[in-house]
């Protein structure tokens, strides 16, 4: 998707279509989700007819048969769960691994000032833990839904055809439950994305602390670090207490809605009864069925932490992924072939984000195979005159030109692929000498590296 495209899309709907490409693998979780969710509303159908029919006409042959069959059907739906448990878990990865590739790749894509504004600690934030949620959200959440809704209805189905009444009474608890719900997501939400937006910043002073830990032993500034981090960590502590307190809120209320509906129903059960319309066997059966509905109902209680959480995450995604480049190409642009190396710089003038202009009126000439030294006082604008030539950023007014091309009209990889950059802070990648040295040249034989070096 392009940024134009996420911009149009809901977060929702960006989400959902991570799913398209692992779809064989969400079938098969919400399909074995909806067995095991059938095989527990069977379980009391079977115990009213054993009650109803096979214990008093004594057929007790018939009875351990479906006793067979349903101890059959709970190896089955072990099996179910299995599946689940493990292609649910690895379908919710594939999609966070697929939204965190797209991220990355995006944020390769930003210009360089989106660095200058964020730190890396909090991008590292947004790239790790702000997407762990998402695989819980992408396992869980539509199974959840799916099956919680089918296994609800199905439930309060049978419950109406025994007796309506009930059915009508625990029906009765379900909008109160979705209004509690629907009252304390936004709170969860909005203390959720303060939580990460934290978590952000503990990130970003740690990344600070570890970039820098040889400027503080050099100049034996170990305790004022670790009392910053010591800071930082104690806002962790606290970080996600709001979004805590909300859904403590929540689950106590959840709880005792749910609990209360056992007491309800044994209740208007019980003086059903007494009044002898209805059987003790049939409040058995019912009884059983409300462990099969508040099951669901605790599934959709843990939804909306989920959902919460997820969404937090995946809002902080979308911000970004709907974040464009401030230095783009032209749609005509062109290749940058064949240099010489002569570069024009001409009458330019260049502020960061509009404040006072580092660079005011300057024009240079370097003609190819000339070495030039630039050299000025610090914060004289040497190291964003070097910049501007590999057009990092734009320059405010004026021109640069590399063989007579404007930069603006040639496109940035072209730029790049025939620009060779020493930088002012040495920076070693991850990886072994010989990777780092050819960096700049993938394809570099083992000659022209020893060359190099």
């Amino acid at each position: 998707m392009t940024t134009q495209e996420y911009r149009k899309k809901s977060p929702l709907m960006i989400f959902l279509s991570y799913f398209k490409n692992h779809k064989r693998l969400f079938a098969l979780d919400v399909l074995c989700a909806v067995g095991i969710g059938a095989i527990d509303l069977a379980f009391p159908l079977v115990t009213r007819s054993a009650l109803y029919e096979m214990l008093p006409n004594q057929m007790y042959r018939t009875f351990f048969t479906i006793m067979a069959i349903v101890a059959v059907c709970y190896v089955l739906r072990s099996f179910l769960n299995y599946i689940v448990a493990y292609y649910g878990h690895t379908f919710g990865i594939r999609v966070e691994a697929d939204i965190r590739r797209d991220l990355f790749r995006h944020m390769q894509e930003l210009s360089v000032d989106f660095y200058d504004r964020n730190r890396t600690g909090k991008l590292m934030s947004r790239l790790t833990s702000d997407l762990f949620e998402l695989t819980e959200l992408a396992h869980h959440g539509p199974e959840d839904l799916i099956t919680s809704i089918l296994t609800i209805l199905g439930a309060l189905i049978v419950m109406a055809s025994i007796r309506w009444q009930l059915a009508v009474i625990v029906a009765l608890t379900i909008p109160v439950f979705l209004a509690v719900a629907m009252a304390m997501r936004g709170r969860m939400g909005r203390a959720s994305a303060a939580a990460k937006e934290k978590i952000g910043h503990i990130n970003q002073e740690i990344e600070s602390s570890l970039s820098g830990v040889r400027t503080a032993k050099a100049f034996a500034n170990e305790t004022v670090e670790a009392a910053r981090f010591d800071a930082a960590n104690m806002q962790f502590k606290t970080s996600k207490r709001a979004f805590h307190k909300a859904m403590g809120m929540f689950g106590s209320s959840v709880e005792f809605f749910l609990c209360s509906l056992n007491v309800i129903i044994i209740g208007f059960g019980g003086y059903y009864v007494m009044e002898g319309r209805m059987d003790y066997r049939d409040l058995l059966t019912f009884s059983l069925y409300i462990s099969s509905f508040v099951s669901p109902m605790r599934k959709l209680a843990n939804f909306s932490e989920m959902f919460a959480n997820g969404f937090a995450g995946l809002n902080r995604f979308v911000e970004v992924m709907r974040t464009e480049p401030t230095v783009q190409d032209k749609p005509q642009a062109k290749e940058l072939k064949n240099v010489r190396g002569e570069i024009k710089v001409d009458h330019v003038s260049f502020a960061y984000d509009g404040d006072l202009a580092v660079l005011h009126d300057v024009s240079l000439t370097v003609s190819p195979g000339e070495t030039v030294a630039i050299v000025g006082p610090s914060g004289g604008g040497k190291s964003t005159l070097c910049q501007l030539i590999p057009r990092f950023y734009d320059v405010t007014s004026g021109s640069i030109s590399i063989d007579g091309l404007d930069i603006r009209d040639v496109t940035q990889r072209s730029i790049h692929e025939n620009i060779g950059i020493v930088q002012q802070d040495v920076f070693l990648f991850a990886d072994t000498i010989l990777e780092n040295i050819r960096y700049g040249k993938p394809d570099a034989t083992m000659e022209q590296v020893i060359d190099a070096a």
